[in-house]
């Protein structure tokens, strides 16, 4: 009965969508149903979000943007005879079919998330054998100490997994390179990490030569290693204490299961988000991802291995020899060979690694342009679409992964396409003011309501328009490149841990300011053209009003290339923690209330003998996890403060052992909860029009904050204001 009920339910709703899509009206009544299901949206968005009224929701906006598809296929396109208009018409008309596409596509993935899974009970004796790789290139010690003790002291039978650093950076081919000094670096690296190793209780393993990246290192561990299960951790990714016990009981339940994603999460914010300083207020980009699509994709058996934080399966990977290394994106090219094989995948919506992110926008752009070119990759050789073994829902969720990557293309023809009007005077959307009104206006709107009920607490307006005008810049030339050759493009590893020490322009941040000062030039022009040709002004202000919503988003990105300066490694994420703190000869009680990657707040009251001074080093003892040998870490104390009648030092971690770095993993690390604290904290949905509002005067300001940093302003200005451009409005 009740699947009857449903399939007349989606009868009645598919009969409604072709109803509304061919309802002959006049421009006034097209207006007026427009706003209606605006109306309608937001009512079932406010009072019920969920079930049914969700899917009438979106059947609603489908229809509306489905009604303006069909007018401007059959009522906006210039003459192809005209081919100086209808080329350019043409390009526009493309990009905006991929978005209507796009959103088609997404539609399908995110309509009905699978909701949140409780994780099986792992009966005591069953526990299969893991081994934890933690593939390595060129990051640094500290990093790894860091990564490699969180993965040690996981809660689970510690004769039952095996820690490997697979480090690609000591390799033999790199040792005995012709270049002495960085065969000599090496070298070293493979002594000092050996020993890390060894003090850690991990097993060290590198290999010959540098082949096929990420995926020939880790296919050289499958060969060394022997446990049922792999687990997966990048380099900065480091787990907490539940992590097996959060994903091994999935395999027990399905023998077909070949992997269980889990959802990166990141301590410090990205390159936009410390610009902007949107970090604490707003969600980061990836948790629309792995916060909807993901769980999307999960719905309908497609959610893939995203490089870390996964549990996979060793029988499934002996059936690919390995993870593919076709693409260099091997994480997802290994996914859609396994579920083209028939098995499984299952995605866990609980942080359990805290990783880093880029810290420079040139990092940012070289990570994205490595996932658009390995996605393009995937399309090129594998072809989802067509890919046998697959189930139809999993070659439109494949799909839907990849073909997001072309926004590049869209978004730059939508970037340049008033200037053909304004500058040039080409007509390339037959159509006046009203029917833009009526027909393009009401689009745009539906599909931000759309947008906003489905990734409204994971994803604030606009911003997702700022991250992809950001990127198209140098991924587009990028996607061109591999289209050309697509075996061309190599693996290059994301640096991290990096540090901003002052306020700069990024150094690949020029074509940002090129692009605003022609679009400036354009709003003149607007103007110029609406004073000389009266009898075209309808057009032109619709035009005028493209290039201005253009010019708010590249003032905003402005703001992006003009990096603050960042010297700490991660944010401090709150904790409240008893420990004792010998310092100047006394050991007096403390809590710790805030740990970073760097170091830690301590409140403590200190007797009259004793002094803190800024540059001296004390003792923390904590209570240590089972697996650490000490209960001490030395710090060094950077910051002294009097609160409420307590002194509160910020310090610094001062490791000089892997011991030490056992107790930072520990503190920072072991309770997974405190992150998932922070991401509902910042998970709200501020709605269409504040968001609109919100994201209108963080793009002046941020406006302001980069013309000031291009034209040195800046530095007069926090001489002579220095709280001026501390923080962005809220």
């Amino acid at each position: 009965m009740n699947r009857k009920w449903l399939t007349g339910v989606w009868v009645l709703l598919i009969a409604l969508v072709a109803f509304i899509i061919t309802l002959p009206v006049n421009l006034q009544a097209q207006l007026v149903t427009g706003c209606i299901v605006i109306l309608l949206i937001v009512f079932l968005k406010m009072f019920a979000p969920e079930g049914v009224p969700r899917m009438v929701a979106l059947a609603l906006g489908t229809a509306m943007v489905f009604r303006y598809v069909y007018w401007r296929t059959t009522s906006t396109l210039p003459p192809m005879e005209e081919l100086a208009n209808f080329i350019p018409a043409l390009l526009l008309y493309g990009a905006e079919m991929y978005s209507v596409a796009l959103m088609g596509l997404s539609l399908f993935v995110v309509s009905s998330p699978q909701p949140p899974r409780t994780a099986p009970v792992i009966a005591s004796g069953r526990e299969p054998t893991v081994d934890i790789f933690v593939p390595s290139y060129n990051e640094d010690a500290g990093l790894l100490a860091t990564t490699l003790a969180a993965a040690s002291a996981i809660d689970y039978p510690r004769d039952r997994f095996t820690v490997w650093l697979l480090d690609d950076g000591g390799t033999d081919q790199k040792c005995e390179q012709h270049d002495l000094p960085a065969a000599r670096e090496a070298q070293m690296r493979r002594e000092t990490l050996t020993e890390l190793c060894r003090e850690l209780g991990v097993n060290y393993l590198t290999r010959p030569r540098n082949e096929y990246a990420k995926a020939g290192n880790l296919n050289h561990g499958l060969a060394h290693s022997s446990g049922e299960l792999i687990v997966v951790f990048d380099a900065d990714h480091a787990p907490a204490r539940s992590f097996l016990r959060e994903t091994i009981g999935y395999f027990n339940e399905d023998p077909r299961l070949f992997l269980v994603q889990t959802p990166h999460f990141f301590i410090n914010p990205d390159p936009v988000e410390r610009s902007l300083d949107t970090w604490r207020r707003m969600p980061s980009e990836n948790e629309m991802f792995y916060g909807v699509i993901q769980r999307g994709l999960d719905r309908w058996g497609g959610a893939f291995f995203c490089g870390s934080a996964a549990v996979l399966r060793r029988e499934a990977l002996r059936e690919t020899d390995g993870f593919a290394h076709s693409s260099i994106t091997e994480d997802c090219e290994t996914a859609l060979t396994l579920h083209a094989r028939g098995w499984h995948s299952v995605y866990v919506d609980t942080p359990l690694i805290a990783g880093l992110q880029p810290e420079t926008f040139a990092s940012f752009i070289g990570q994205r342009s490595r996932w658009a070119q390995g996605m393009y990759q995937i399309l090129r050789f594998h072809f989802p679409l067509f890919r046998s073994g697959l189930t139809m829902a999993q070659r439109i969720c494949y799909m839907s992964s990849i073909l997001f990557w072309f926004f590049p293309i869209s978004r730059a023809i939508f970037l340049v396409s008033p200037f053909f009007y304004l500058f040039f005077s080409l007509e390339i959307f037959n159509g006046s003011g009203a029917e833009f009104v009526a027909y393009t206006a009401v689009y745009l709107l539906i599909n931000l309501f759309i947008q906003s009920y489905l990734y409204g607490k994971y994803r604030w307006p606009w911003f997702s328009e700022l991250y992809e005008y950001i990127q198209t810049v140098y991924l587009l030339p990028a996607l061109l490149s591999v289209m050309i050759n697509p075996k061309k493009p190599t693996f290059k590893v994301t640096s991290k841990g990096e540090t901003i020490d002052e306020n700069r322009i990024s150094e690949i941040g020029l074509p940002f300011f090129v692009i605003f000062v022609i679009q400036i030039i354009a709003v003149f022009v607007t103007f110029w053209r609406i004073a000389t040709e009266p009898y075209s002004a309808d057009i032109t202000i619709v035009v005028g009003m493209w290039n201005l919503l253009n010019l708010i988003i590249s003032g905003c990105a402005l703001g992006v290339v003009s990096e603050r300066a960042a010297k700490r490694h991660s944010q401090r994420m709150a904790i409240t923690r008893r420990c004792s703190l010998l310092i100047d000869g006394v050991e007096v009680p403390a809590v710790i209330e805030n740990v970073s990657m760097g170091g830690v707040r301590i409140r403590t009251e200190l007797p009259a003998d004793a002094k803190a001074r800024v540059g001296m080093h004390a003792v923390v003892r904590v209570t240590p996890p089972d697996a650490c040998i000490s209960d001490t870490l030395p710090i060094l104390v950077r910051k002294v403060a009097l609160s409420e009648g307590a002194v509160v030092l910020g310090a610094q971690f001062n490791a000089k052992c892997a011991a030490h770095y056992q107790l930072i993993a520990d503190l920072i690390f072991a309770n997974a909860d405190e992150w998932k604290k922070f991401q509902a904290g910042r998970r709200n949905n501020p709605g269409v029009l504040r968001g609109t509002v919100m994201f209108v005067m963080i793009a002046g300001f941020q406006t302001l904050r980069g013309l000031a940093y291009v034209t040195q302003l800046e530095k007069l200005t926090r001489r002579f204001a220095p709280g001026l451009f501390a923080r962005a409005p809220r």
